[in-house]
């Protein structure tokens, strides 16, 4: 086999080869062997067709399911002795090209490869160096972590008769709204709880300044004016009168610190063996976001440190790939299955491009220093990622690994990517240096 190959730009190659004639003639030989067994033409036994009617009949047939054969066979030994890895290849339209027995055949495919990449320091005997994160999970932090269970365990409790309403109170309340004197359709709530202080709105009336200092079972009315511009036209321009009965009034209780409220709490004794597995929960996070903040420090001395030229392709993949994150996370938003428009399309890809940019020089370097370390993704880091996305995602993990597999093979490899490039940071990670 003969391969030229010419470079077209930075990550761009392409590879001129030829197969040689020898082996032209014996695959197209091979074919027409093969399709002799296959045929069935009246007046010959299966095997017996002589070959100048199989070639007036079946030549074009046999001359594609040769290329096709011979195009993948051979692109790959190109690769290999041209010593580059593609991250894109395209070939011309098969249908284009000519095979002929005794005589070489020729095609040339255009593939973008990954750059070189010189790696720097990331392991002894110069790893990278952290500045020490000492924080630590503090009794003040366990206090409040503590207040959030009284608040999950707390109940509304009747106040006092005649209570005076203060912030923090919680009134049961009807409201209905008239216009001239009638019953205004869309302007009634009945049952409604609401916390005085927390400046919520109830049908679009703000009710926290009038009910301050009322008492159980007062009656107030509010009148509301609405501008001429408002988008209802029956109130445009004019007042709508409210009327708010206050039905009751409640305060929050929050339940004793004692052995109780932990037994209230789950499956615990005691006070303090829930304040030792609260603390437990939040020395894991606070570890967990330690190590986030040490890895995004690693990525930013990565990206500093390294310096090549990305592959145009993987850039716009990486693009595609968050612009259509970001539209599905809009369509769960607003429930709708509605596609951007072309100006949003454009606005989206120059927001996101530096990003896209960001991940593929990140995702390079630690492929690449994955390789050096001989890091390879097992089944079982393939299968631990899957529960934990479909643990994330809350969805079946077998609804997940359909999902995946519906992408295709281009899904699946991404997915090991992923998982082969979070094992490289964290290789990293653990070979750096904390100060101190």
């Amino acid at each position: 086999m003969k391969m030229e190959m010419t470079e077209l730009g930075p990550m761009k190659r392409a590879l001129k080869i030829e197969v040689p004639a020898e082996e032209v003639t014996q695959r197209i030989t091979r074919a027409y062997v093969e399709l002799n067994r296959q045929v069935n033409i009246p007046g010959f036994r299966p095997g017996k067709v002589p070959l100048a009617l199989l070639e007036k009949r079946y030549a074009k047939t046999v001359e594609e399911d040769v290329i096709r054969a011979l195009v993948p066979d051979f692109y790959e030994k190109a690769i290999r002795q041209a010593g580059v890895v593609p991250v894109h290849v395209e070939i011309p339209p098969l249908d284009r090209v000519q095979i002929k027995k005794n005589e070489p055949f020729t095609f040339t495919a255009t593939v973008e490869i990954k750059p070189n990449i010189e790696l720097r320091d990331y392991k002894a005997p110069s790893p990278i160096s952290l500045k020490p994160d000492k924080r630590t999970v503090t009794d003040e932090q366990l206090d409040r972590g503590l207040e959030v269970l009284r608040e999950q365990q707390s109940r509304l409790e009747a106040t006092p008769l005649g209570h005076i309403i203060v912030d923090g109170d919680y009134i049961v309340l009807d409201l209905h709204g008239t216009l001239d004197g009638s019953p205004l359709e869309g302007t009634k709530k009945e049952g409604q709880l609401h916390k005085v202080g927390s400046h919520a709105a109830v049908l679009g009336l703000e009710i926290d300044s009038h009910v301050g200092g009322k008492k159980d079972g007062d009656v107030l009315e509010i009148s509301q004016p609405y501008p001429a511009s408002h988008p209802d036209p029956r109130v445009a321009g004019k007042t709508v009168l409210f009327t708010l009965t206050i039905k009751s009034v409640k305060e929050k209780k929050l339940p004793a610190l004692d052995d109780e409220f932990a037994k209230d709490c789950g499956p615990y004794t005691s006070l303090q063996e829930i304040k030792d597995k609260l603390r437990e929960g939040m020395e894991q996070a606070l570890k967990r976001e330690i190590e986030d903040n040490y890895k995004d420090t690693i990525v930013k001395r990565l990206m500093d440190t390294h310096h090549f030229d990305l592959p145009e392709i993987l850039v716009e993949r990486e693009l595609e790939a968050i612009i259509r994150q970001h539209v599905q996370q809009q369509q769960r938003k607003s429930d709708t299955q509605e596609q951007p428009g072309t100006e949003d399309l454009t606005r989206l890809r120059q927001e996101h491009r530096d990003e896209a940019a960001r991940r593929v020089k990140v995702s390079l370097v630690l492929e690449e220093i994955a390789q050096k370390e001989g890091l390879t993704v097992t089944q079982d880091d393939f299968n631990s990622e899957i529960m934990r996305l479909a643990s994330e995602l809350k969805m079946p993990a077998a609804d997940l690994v359909k999902m995946i597999k519906a992408g295709g093979q281009e899904s699946i490899d991404d997915l090991r990517t992923r998982i082969l490039v979070d094992k490289a940071l964290d290789f990293v990670y653990r070979n750096a240096m904390i100060q101190g």
